[in-house]
């Protein structure tokens, strides 16, 4: 095993900056207990936690990378891009993110009308519960709100039934471009990554054009090992990671102890043949 690429790396994470439900403190002391030794938070078009993480992490003796996952329409859909390595007070990303987060507080109240015709009263003002700020509230904070109420027995099915295309309670947003998210990454010293691209229902010419597009304007990496991957999945885009001449990223993109399929660092390691993207960090 290449020690470079076993290393214990966990580069998505969440906390209650954003839709977790974990302070960055208490990621940082889950992340050191299971064995991670870099790591690094990625709260939704959020950067208000980092400095609060990187202090966490420097008590307990982990590597530190700065990191935020950005919410970005492409082709009709909503995929993420993750940022590894940005200046967390650089100007450009801090505006392009506060623009990103506009407009979440319309959407949400628009959701909960949508529940209200199918029921469900009360859905905004129990979403904000969760989320505490109208800037940050997401579908993750209604699907907590539905299982409160025994409307769902878990998040998972809230999102089956609810808030998404074609059910009660969705209501698209246009967030960002591909291109002023990876510019945003960029200009702040920072490294663009697809955050789990086996989770977009896109075809495999969409996807293919995916990836061309956001090589072209300086991405450089994918997460093979992430949370919603399969094992299969894991085979797949490592080829993709290969075929492209992307580095690989793993993170379990863990949000709660009760939610997440996967813990904070024990995802499977890296394979060997691909080139880790902390490679550039570490």
């Amino acid at each position: 095993m290449n020690s470079f690429s076993s290393l214990n790396a966990d580069l998505h994470c969440h906390s209650v900056v954003s839709d977790g439900t974990l302070t960055p403190e208490a990621l940082a002391e889950r992340a050191h207990a299971n064995g991670v030794h870099l790591w690094a938070l990625t709260d939704h078009d959020e950067l208000g936690g980092q400095e609060r993480a990187r202090s966490a992490a420097s008590v307990l003796g982990m590597q530190y990378v700065s990191g935020v996952e950005i919410s970005v329409s492409w082709m009709g859909q909503t995929i993420h891009i993750v940022g590894l390595g940005i200046d967390a007070f650089h100007a450009g990303i801090l505006e392009g993110l506060r623009r990103t987060r506009d407009g979440r507080s319309n959407r949400a109240k628009l959701m909960a009308e949508q529940l209200l015709k199918v029921g469900i009263p009360g859905a905004y003002e129990g979403a904000l519960v969760f989320a505490g700020n109208h800037d940050l509230i997401s579908r993750t904070h209604f699907a907590r709100f539905l299982v409160e109420q025994g409307v769902c027995r878990n998040t998972e099915q809230v999102f089956k039934n609810y808030l998404i295309d074609g059910k009660p309670g969705y209501v698209p947003h246009v967030w960002a471009t591909l291109d002023d998210a990876v510019a945003w990454i960029t200009e702040a010293g920072g490294v663009a990554v697809i955050a789990h691209p086996g989770r977009y229902k896109l075809s495999a010419m969409q996807m293919d054009e995916l990836y061309k597009h956001f090589k072209e304007i300086g991405g450089l990496a994918i997460e093979v090992i992430t949370g919603s991957h399969s094992p299969s999945q894991y085979q797949t885009y490592g080829k993709i990671a290969q075929h492209y001449g992307f580095l690989a990223s793993r993170g379990s993109d863990f949000h709660d102890p009760k939610e997440s399929y996967i813990d904070l660092g024990t995802l499977p390691h890296l394979p060997d043949h691909l080139t880790p993207v902390w490679s550039l960090f570490h």
